[in-house]
C-alpha cells in the first residue's frame, strides 16, 4: 500500500517494509530497465531534479518545452534539452541563475497556457533575492 503525505510539516522517523523474495536475475533485469529508462528520459550530471509539479491533466516538462524554453540558459544554469522540467548546473551555476530560470519558466507557461506551475522543490537559503 502506498501513502502520500502532501503536508510538509511532517517528517517520517521510522518505516516498516514487507519485502518479498524474488528471482535475482529478474530483479536485476528490472533494475537495468529502470536505469535505462532514466538515462533516456532524464539529463545526466548535476541537475536539481524535477523542478515543477505536474499540473492536473498535463506535464510541467511538456508545457515548458511547448513554451520554447528547452535548452535556455541563464549563466551556467540550463533548462535541460533532454527533459524540460529538469534544470541543470553546467558547472558553476549560481542560485540566482537557477531562480531566474524558474521565474522565466513560470512566467512563460502562465502567459502562453494560463497554467500556474508550482515548485516541486523548496527554495532554502539565499537565492539572490536582493
Amino acid at each position: 500500500m502506498r501513502y502520500a503525505i502532501r503536508d510538509t510539516r511532517y517528517v517520517a522517523l521510522a518505516a516498516e517494509f514487507q519485502l518479498a523474495h524474488g528471482d535475482r536475475a529478474d530483479l536485476e533485469r528490472r533494475a537495468a530497465e529502470f536505469n535505462e529508462y532514466r538515462r533516456r528520459t532524464q539529463p545526466p550530471g548535476a541537475s536539481l531534479g524535477s523542478m515543477f509539479k505536474n499540473p492536473p491533466g498535463d506535464a510541467a516538462g511538456r508545457l515548458i518545452d511547448a513554451a520554447g524554453l528547452k535548452s535556455l540558459r541563464v549563466g551556467n544554469a540550463e533548462i535541460s534539452s533532454v527533459h524540460a522540467n529538469f534544470f541543470v548546473n553546467l558547472g558553476s551555476a549560481s542560485a540566482r541563475d537557477v531562480k531566474a530560470l524558474i521565474g522565466l519558466a513560470h512566467q512563460r507557461v502562465r502567459e502562453q497556457f494560463g497554467v500556474e506551475l508550482e515548485l516541486e522543490i523548496e527554495l532554502v537559503g539565499d537565492w539572490g533575492n536582493g
